[in-house]
């Protein structure tokens, strides 16, 4: 039976880890390990400067105090560490498509386990609200059976969304790319109750690309997406660009 490390960012008594374990657990071995509290927006981030402590819960998860990143590296690259075939992250509340991803810590879960070369999936849903999640589960677990007669390569990292509403009424899947958002609204500025200056981040931009072959679309039409992402964040095309930039620079001193 296939092993699997679950895990997600927006903690470890969010609603959508509970959902997603219980429809991995019939067909897989479910290991949870997740934050303590709320880590949205963690993005890849470790906890360098303070200990890290496991505390096990009452329904078997494991709890920490550190981020998403931290409990996969936890959970595949320490003493605590057991063997898993997979990776999964979520379910987020809310949707993690476009430049959600380099924010997301539902994300950077599941990149933590491709670092330690075991293929991953992040799972979010495509509105907000916690009426779904086991619409969401069930596309995840059908993903994960199927992987037992055709595994993914261990360098895939999945980032999938799923359509808010009931199972039957998704339309199907679409393998997608990311979108693009507006940059997002003016940090807002406040005063706490002791008249000191605060900030709030502002809402997150509209979509700037929302093309028929993005996560975006796919959403908006009532389809599952799923984007296959990369860690190689080299902009190839513009390395002859920067080439000739450093050869007119040298020429010019």
């Amino acid at each position: 039976m296939m092993k699997i490390l679950l895990s997600n960012d927006d903690g470890v008594h969010a609603p959508g880890i509970h959902a997603m374990y219980q429809a991995l657990k019939s067909i897989a071995e479910v290991r949870v390990i997740a934050p303590d509290r709320n880590c949205s927006g963690a993005s890849n981030s470790l906890t360098l400067h303070n200990p890290l402590r496991l505390h096990k819960l009452d329904n078997g998860f494991y709890s920490l105090n550190g981020t998403p990143t931290d409990c996969v590296h936890i959970g595949t690259n320490s003493p605590f560490a057991e063997e898993v075939d997979l990776v999964v992250s979520g379910i987020n509340d809310g949707p993690n498509m476009g430049d959600d991803v380099f924010y997301s810590g539902t994300v950077a879960a599941a990149m933590e386990g491709r670092f330690k070369g075991l293929p991953a999936i992040a799972v979010s849903m495509g509105g907000r609200g916690h009426d779904y999640y086991e619409t969401a589960a069930q596309v995840v677990a059908e993903l994960v059976a199927s992987m037992e007669s055709k595994p993914l390569k261990l360098d895939t990292v999945l980032n999938v969304n799923v359509p808010y509403g009931p199972y039957q009424d998704i339309k199907g899947t679409r393998v997608t790319r990311l979108g693009r958002r507006h940059r997002a609204e003016t940090m807002v500025r406040d005063r706490d109750p002791f008249g000191r200056e605060i900030f709030w981040y502002g809402p997150i931009g509209h979509h700037l690309d929302d093309a028929p072959d993005t996560d975006f679309a796919a959403i908006h039409e009532g389809y599952v997406s799923i984007t296959p992402l990369s860690l190689d964040m080299t902009a190839k095309r513009h390395q002859d660009t920067l080439d000739q930039w450093l050869a007119e620079r040298e020429d010019a001193q």
